[in-house]
């Protein structure tokens, strides 16, 4: 699996949800995850989530953590399993880095009636994809919310550590799945 940190900041407005994406910020092919750091501006225009374009809930951060996965095959329901393995991850992540009583709730992250994290599961023509991120600065937001900055944890070493978790549990998924004896 690819796992990559992209350098430069990015601005993530919805459009980078999309096959190959991943491929043309690295010029690799495959399953992939990879992180940045950058502004979230997201009309309802470019929204996936249609309850969020319903109730008319654009997202916009001054600056998050983003994790963008995909993986090239069109089995939705394991991609939310995935979703919710990555938010999971970086859950454990967050309550190892910090004293706090930050809990999920199916793919959202809270510390009380703060919210930590935005994420989405969707599916293109050829994959499925998964964005995901956490805020950094939990300034102008249209909720309440907090962020990396509050827990004084490195987005980079976060990033870093959270992507390794991920691509080692669906390694250590495909060893359990190859491992085993058919029954009858």
């Amino acid at each position: 699996m690819i796992v990559e940190f992209l350098k430069d900041e990015i601005t993530y407005d919805g459009t980078q949800l999309r096959s190959h994406w991943i491929s043309d910020q690295t010029g690799k092919f495959g399953d992939a995850i990879v992180s940045f750091v950058g502004p979230a501006d997201v009309d309802l225009s470019h929204m996936v989530d249609l309850e969020d374009v319903k109730n008319k809930e654009p997202i916009s951060s001054n600056s998050m953590l983003h994790f963008i996965v995909e993986h090239f095959d069109l089995d939705l329901e394991k991609t939310i399993l995935r979703q919710r393995l990555l938010v999971s991850i970086i859950h454990q992540a967050l309550l190892n880095s910090s004293k706090t009583n930050i809990r999920r709730t199916g793919d959202d992250l809270y510390d009380d009636d703060a919210k930590l994290s935005v994420s989405i599961a969707t599916l293109s023509m050829v994959s499925t994809l998964i964005h995901t991120a956490i805020n950094i600065d939990s300034k102008n937001t249209p909720v309440k919310t907090k962020g990396l900055n509050d827990y004084k944890i490195s987005p980079l070493a976060f990033a870093l550590d959270v992507m390794k978790a991920y691509s080692h549990e669906l390694e250590s998924i495909k060893v359990a799945r190859a491992k085993v004896r058919g029954v009858k």
